[in-house]
């Protein structure tokens, strides 16, 4: 059965959705989530439910789903990503394999330069990630 996607309007809703998405390992369906989802609200959204498991669906949806129509979106998606509470706590569990995929990611959206970051953000954001 397909996930249907409706835009989040509070946490719960949030969680109750990325759950959905988690469990089917459904990454087309965490793409569209996270298309009607204002990046600048996730860390909201996301309250402190952040783990590992959904850290990497959302890296993967991005890629996958997200960067070949909006690199924009993607840089967005990460940097509210990274004031996450607990995003720490995930960055520093993160395997090597799992790092790999978000380093990836990076240098995917820096080929797919965009109005909406430089590559200076870029690199800073990488920082952030511990890159």
């Amino acid at each position: 059965e397909k996930l249907r996607i409706s835009e989040p309007s509070n946490p719960y809703d949030f969680g109750q959705t990325i759950n959905a998405v988690n469990t089917n390992k459904d990454k087309a369906a965490c793409a569209e989530l996270l298309k009607i989802t204002d990046p600048k609200k996730l860390p909201v959204l996301l309250s402190n439910k952040l783990e590992g498991e959904i850290f990497m669906i959302f890296i993967q949806s991005l890629e996958y789903y997200v960067l070949g129509e909006d690199p924009g979106l993607v840089y967005q998606h990460l940097l509210y990503l990274s004031k996450a509470e607990r995003f720490k706590v995930v960055l520093a569990l993160l395997s090597k394999n799992e790092k790999e995929q978000v380093q990836q990611l990076f240098d995917l959206l820096s080929e797919n330069e965009n109005n909406q970051y430089s590559l200076e953000d870029l690199e800073n954001l990488k920082k952030v990630y511990e890159l």
